[in-house]
C-alpha cells in the first residue's frame, strides 16, 4: 500500500526568485549601435547611442557588464519615493504599501551590477532595508492572529520574497488546524434535543379541563 506523502511546501531559493525577477523590464541607455534582438520573451531594439530603450533586467545586466550601456534605476528607487513608502509603512500597522513585486531582487541586482548608475546609493540601500524590515515585522504580526478557526489567509500587496517566506508557514499551520479539528469528538446533540422532544410530548397529551 502506497504511503501518501506530505504536501511540498518547500521554499524557493533566493537565486530562483532572482531568476524570475530578471524578466522584469528596465530602461537602459546604450552607447553602441546594435540591430534588434528577437528573443523568446519578445523583440528588443534596435539599440542606438544615447537613445533610451527598455529591455529585460538580465539583458541590461549583461550589456552593463560589457560596458555597452548605463542602466536607469526605476522611478520607485528614488530617495524621495522610498522615504514616502517607508513613512506610510510605519504609519499603517496592518496595511502594506503597493510596491513592485520583485523590489528586493531588482534592487539587489542593481546594487551588485550598476552601483555607479544609482544616485545616492547608500541612502537608497538603507531605505530599502528599512522598508523590508518594517514589512516583515507586519507580516509576523499578521500571522500572530492565527487560531483554530482560521480557514484562509489574505494579506494584500506582499512581495515575492515575503510570499516565499510566509507560504510554507501558513500552509502547514492551516493543515495542522484541519488535522486537530478531525481529531476532536463530535458534539453530542442529544441534550439539546431532549427539551424539544418533551415539548412535542406535552403537545400530544390530552388536556383535562375541570368541570
Amino acid at each position: 500500500m502506497a504511503v501518501q506523502s506530505e504536501p511540498d511546501y518547500s521554499l524557493f531559493t533566493a537565486q530562483e526568485i532572482e531568476f524570475v525577477a530578471e524578466d522584469e523590464l528596465i530602461e537602459i541607455v546604450p552607447n553602441m549601435r546594435m540591430d534588434p534582438l528577437n528573443l523568446i520573451c519578445g523583440d528588443f531594439g534596435p539599440f542606438l547611442p544615447q537613445i533610451a530603450t527598455q529591455v529585460p533586467l538580465w539583458l541590461a545586466v549583461a550589456l552593463k557588464k560589457r560596458g555597452k550601456c548605463t542602466i536607469r534605476p526605476p522611478e520607485w528607487m528614488s530617495v524621495e519615493k522610498l522615504t514616502r513608502v517607508l513613512e506610510a509603512e510605519r504609519d499603517s500597522e496592518r496595511e502594506f504599501q503597493l510596491i513592485p513585486f520583485h523590489y528586493v531582487e531588482i534592487s539587489r541586482l542593481l546594487f551588485d551590477h550598476a552601483r555607479d548608475d544609482i544616485p545616492d546609493i547608500y541612502m537608497v540601500r538603507s531605505l530599502i532595508e528599512d522598508i523590508r524590515d518594517v514589512r516583515f515585522h507586519k507580516v509576523q504580526s499578521s500571522l500572530e492572529t492565527f487560531d483554530g478557526r482560521t480557514s484562509a489567509v489574505q494579506i494584500k500587496s506582499l512581495s515575492a520574497m515575503e510570499v516565499n517566506i510566509v507560504r510554507p508557514f501558513v500552509a502547514r499551520a492551516l493543515q495542522s488546524f484541519q488535522k486537530l479539528d478531525s481529531l476532536l469528538p463530535e458534539t453530542d446533540s442529544m441534550p439539546n434535543n431532549q427539551p424539544q422532544e418533551a415539548d412535542k410530548a406535552s403537545k400530544g397529551r390530552r388536556v383535562l379541563r375541570g368541570r
